[in-house]
């Protein structure tokens, strides 16, 4: 049977009296995307903080399959946290702007990533990030403008390119179409679908819109004041949710 990628037990966090996510627990498969929704507070955003390691969580187990065998993420020298982040994992931000240099061309942005894991040619470095450019629909004659010369949606696209030219083998992604027009929305969906197709990404997205976790996601997990209170595969939980709160989100009756 096919080792869970990353497995994750009673992960909590909290803020003094306030709960930011209690005793959250799933496993997560090679080539599964694992959509995370729920209302505005309900913990989403601070449970992928603590998985990518942006933020400490005050108990729990984040065990991720590394070459060498399963390891417990958080319990990891800083230093091989950091070298992680470099290759195996990737997070694509909700504003692109947190995840791009933005006075570096798109070129090198791209190149930077190969860079951080050994990449040394000058040409090998630009042939790859060209040919990544448009892999995320970026004309290769746009490879030395600014990201701040760029449109919100292809700001977006470079930062996708940005996080999976190395090759990552899991991907977090916050609100990853958030903030943008539908059509750039539909287009970077679209987008976004072939590549986790193509490359067998796994991934974690948290994200406020039921229709990108059922385009993308293969299960679901709702959350709820910190809680999780339904998971299961995406069509069953959003065509036929079991708890009252999921029933509400389904219905739209609360604002996501």
């Amino acid at each position: 049977m096919t080792q869970p990628l990353l497995s994750v037990r009673n992960l909590t966090k909290l803020y003094g009296p306030r709960i930011g996510c209690a005793d959250v627990a799933f496993d997560l498969y090679p080539g599964e995307v694992l959509g995370i929704v729920g209302e505005s507070g309900s913990g989403k955003s601070t449970l992928l903080s603590c998985l990518a390691g942006h933020q400490t969580p005050d108990t729990g187990k984040v065990i991720f399959e590394t070459a060498q065998g399963p390891r417990d993420v958080l319990q990891m020298a800083e230093p091989d946290r950091r070298r992680l982040g470099r290759t195996d994992w990737a997070y694509v931000h909700q504003n692109p702007r947190d995840g791009l240099r933005m006075g570096v061309t798109a070129g090198g942005n791209v190149g930077e990533r190969l860079m951080a894991v050994g990449a040394r040619h000058y040409g090998d470095i630009r042939d790859k990030a060209t040919d990544w450019l448009g892999r995320v629909e970026i004309a290769a004659d746009r490879i030395d403008d600014r990201p701040r010369q760029f449109s919100g949606g292809m700001q977006q696209r470079l930062q996708i390119a940005r996080n999976l030219v190395t090759g990552p083998r899991l991907v977090f992604m916050d609100e990853p179409t958030g903030g943008l027009d539908v059509s750039v929305q539909a287009r970077l969906l679209d987008l976004l679908r072939g590549l986790v197709r193509d490359l067998g990404l796994s991934v974690i997205i948290v994200t406020h819109d039921l229709a990108v976790v059922r385009l993308l996601a293969h299960r679901l997990m709702v959350m709820k004041s910190g809680h999780v209170v339904e998971q299961g595969l995406t069509d069953q939980v959003l065509d036929d949710p079991q708890h009252g709160y999921t029933q509400l989100l389904v219905s739209s009756i609360l604002q996501v």
